[in-house]
């Protein structure tokens, strides 16, 4: 629904779109490699953006993009604990990024995005301290091939999720379950290793401008169906304080929040509880279900836009750094609701701002259709589609890409 005002976001906000390695780019040795999803299907060629990444990078400039949160994959620049970086594998990404720079694209670099180096894993993976060093010199190699080429760092893409979905849901490799105690170790390493390869990426970026490091962390609202059911309260109270609260006080709490120039948000909606059960799609309940219970969803979660205003003012509120939208995206074969979650969100996120929030850019999740890790490739979110039934793999532009390429072009939207 239109109120007809003209929404105008600052001179220099970015505009951008997102995507991960191991979703998108295919050829790649690491946990997820031999990994059978829901849908039957796998990593391994994915949209083979390895091989046509300056194709994706130009369908980013034709949406009017000024910026791309992508992942660099570990997997591929180390093949042993402290060891040298792969020459040729690293060149790929120097090349990725000097076509970036050639369309006027600014980068935010990703250093880990669900993914881990064999030898990582065999180790025992973010379960074992011994990952954290192994981290930190990967990033000192890292920073010091790339630092003149990148100021936007994004050391972890939502530990939450990761240490949730591997060693409590057993979505993702390992596939554990309900392992408390191996979930806390993975935040923990994961917090210590983001505050040493902050202070290396503050002391050695180069790009012309001082860096900006942070996470991106995962906000879901957990909520009671009914308010007054208190074994529903209790158990959204449990997972608020686990995956929200625990995970930014360890990232964030006291000191360590000035490891962090910025904070990443990534957010899609809410998770309301009734009897136990997660109301969402991504949980199995059909949205036709749901729609009767009078939710809005999309494929996998509830939206919620009003609660990006209350998660941006607190965040703002709480540890006054500036705030980037990593990531935002819909799910769903009908554009028209994307467009309609689109336009809602950002309403929400330009008032978060005019109410005094300092958000700096919105990345949409996903330029591409792509593998959407546990589910395979039934969940759509890109802003092009994939023929995956295709070998050359197609790219098609959706009419939502439209609809974004204008709010980017124009840098506002009519509300």
């Amino acid at each position: 629904m239109s109120n007809g005002s003209l929404l105008k976001f600052p001179p220099g906000f970015l505009w951008g779109t997102a995507t991960s390695p191991t979703q998108v780019e295919g050829h790649i040795d690491n946990e997820w490699t031999h990994f059978t999803a829901q849908d039957g299907g796998n990593c391994r060629i994915a949209c083979d953006n390895y091989h046509r990444y300056p194709e994706d990078i130009e369908w980013m400039s034709r949406l009017g993009t000024n910026a791309c949160r992508f992942g660099i994959e570990w997997s591929r620049l180390q093949s042993a604990p402290f060891a040298p970086l792969n020459q040729k594998e690293l060149e790929r990404y120097i090349h990725l990024l000097d076509c970036l720079k050639a369309k006027d694209i600014t980068p935010m670099v990703v250093l880990h995005h669900f993914s881990n180096p064999p030898w990582v894993s065999a180790a025992g993976g973010w379960t074992n301290a011994a990952t954290v060093p192994a981290f930190v010199d990967y990033v000192r190699q890292l920073v010091a091939a790339l630092k003149e080429k990148v100021f936007l760092w994004n050391t972890f893409n939502e530990p939450d999720t990761y240490a949730c979905v591997a060693y409590l849901l057993g979505g993702f490799p390992p596939q554990h379950k309900w392992k408390l105690g191996q979930f806390r170790k993975v935040i923990a390493h994961m917090a210590r290793a983001h505050v040493q390869a902050s202070r290396i990426i503050q002391r050695d970026g180069n790009a012309g401008r001082k860096p900006e490091v942070g996470i991106a962390k995962n906000w879901t609202f957990f909520h009671a169906y009914k308010r007054f059911s208190p074994w529903d309260r209790t158990t959204a109270f449990a997972c608020h304080y686990t995956f929200n609260k625990f995970v930014l006080d360890a990232f964030l709490g006291g000191g360590r929040r000035r490891a962090s120039t910025f904070i990443g948000l990534n957010y899609y909606g809410r998770v309301r509880f009734h009897h136990f059960r997660a109301m969402i799609p991504a949980s199995g309940t059909p949205v036709r279900r749901l729609n009767d219970f009078g939710f809005v969803c999309d494929d996998m979660v509830e939206r919620y836009p009003e609660g990006l205003v209350k998660i941006l003012s607190y965040l703002g509120r709480k540890f006054r750094l500036p705030i980037y939208i990593t990531e935002h995206g819909a799910a769903s074969h009908d554009e028209k609701f994307r467009e309609r979650d689109l336009h809602g969100n950002l309403a929400a996120l330009h008032g978060a701002m005019a109410g005094g929030v300092d958000v700096r850019g919105f990345f949409y999740w996903s330029l591409l259709d792509n593998f959407e890790w546990q589910f395979g490739y039934t969940k759509k979110f890109g802003l092009l589609s994939v023929d995956f039934a295709d070998e050359k793999l197609p790219r098609t532009m959706k009419p939502l890409a439209e609809v974004y390429s204008k709010i980017c072009r124009n840098n506002s939207f009519q509300g």
